[in-house]
């Protein structure tokens, strides 16, 4: 194997800590929220979620890029993460049905990408002081200048992105025979939750960020979804405003993530920023309803107030996280709506929330 001398980088986080690594070999500068990720697999799935939209990766497995990419394994149609940080990247796959390298991936998309950093020490580091602003460098830009453009840098909280990854036209999902239609604002959607309300005999009609009601009824749809996506819920009037008349004309309505924080606040119960927010594929929640744990997916840094909800008269909290008590999970006690924070479709998994979709189905089946 030929041995190469890579440029030396840096991460540079907002309160000045400085992380040393490698260049993965573009050469440049990126912005962003630093977060980290601890699932074992699935790294090209985190890269191309529109959830991550403006914000650094840090993963915590060691080794990224052993099993190279898959054309067929993407929630978008491009990476999305601001850039990468890892610990060993490997510019070498094994892999019977890859596509391709990630090396080469990151190359064609010019993805940032700093290696052989100390990541468990950076992880404990967000984890104490929480997440913040950062910037990779690997083209040598000095330590003052980055701190003058990383000052420049937007906070997440308050920061609307969904218009960033959302599309700009309306387009079809599935067969247009399917039993069920339903009308879906994209804030950010994912291409798993497509195939999985595909795969349930639904035919999808998708939505820009900043269509209305009436936009969304055209389509005579039998239910309704609010997708994922990146940002703060807070500055997304349009989609609160879209939640409220979907209420107001009893649909049934079923929202993930981005989607679970714009129906909370279009019932009046405030979201925040969390600390650092909740990121991989091993969360365990409880399904209050059922009584049953599951592993879950999930990938969020702001969440419902749990008290506000806790007292409203009319929401209840279905699903808890057990790792530190947040809502993973509402319904409405007087409307045919729920939602979750975390991913019941996810990709590779774990698939322990699949059910959340059948539920959907199902409330569509009993308002019909």
């Amino acid at each position: 194997m030929k041995y190469t001398t890579r440029q030396s980088a840096i991460l540079l986080l907002s309160d000045g800590t400085i992380f040393h690594g490698k260049s993965i070999g573009i050469s440049g500068k990126t912005f962003g929220e630093v977060c980290f990720n601890t699932g074992m697999t699935g790294y090209q799935e985190i890269f191309t979620d529109p959830s991550y939209f403006g914000q650094i990766m840090v993963a915590t497995n060691t080794h990224i890029g052993n099993y190279g990419v898959n054309d067929s394994e993407v929630e978008s149609e491009s990476i999305k993460i601001a850039g990468l940080v890892c610990k060993n990247f490997s510019f070498n796959y094994s892999r019977e049905d890859a596509s391709g390298s990630l090396e080469d991936y990151f190359t064609k998309q010019n993805l940032i990408c700093i290696s052989d950093v100390d990541t468990r020490a950076l992880v404990s580091y967000i984890r104490d002081n929480g997440a913040m602003n950062a910037v990779i460098c690997t083209d040598g830009t000095s330590i003052e200048d980055l701190k003058k453009e990383l000052a420049n840098v937007p906070n997440m909280e308050g920061l609307e992105l969904a218009s960033k990854v959302s599309t700009t036209e309306p387009y079809f999902f599935g067969d247009e025979n399917a039993t069920y239609k339903i009308s879906a604002l994209d804030l950010g959607i994912k291409k798993n939750i497509l195939r999985n309300l595909a795969k349930r005999d639904c035919y999808i009609k998708v939505y820009p960020y900043n269509s209305t009601y009436k936009d969304l009824a055209e389509f005579n749809p039998d239910g309704y979804f609010l997708s994922n996506g990146p940002g703060d819920p807070d500055p997304l009037f349009g989609a609160i405003e879209v939640a409220k008349e979907i209420l107001a004309n009893d649909k049934p309505l079923f929202g993930i993530c981005l989607g679970h924080q714009v129906i909370a606040l279009a019932n009046g119960v405030q979201t925040y920023k969390m600390f650092n927010g909740h990121r991989g594929i091993n969360h365990p929640v409880k399904n209050l309803i059922t009584g049953k744990g599951e592993i879950t997916s999930q990938n969020h840094g702001f969440a419902v107030n749990k008290e506000q909800l806790d007292n409203h008269p009319e929401l209840e909290i279905t699903h808890l996280h057990l790792n530190d008590e947040t809502v993973a999970g509402m319904r409405m006690k007087n409307k045919n709506c729920f939602s979750v924070q975390y991913h019941p479709e996810a990709s590779p998994g774990p698939h322990d929330s699949s059910y959340l979709f059948d539920q959907f189905v199902e409330n569509i089946k009993e308002a019909a």
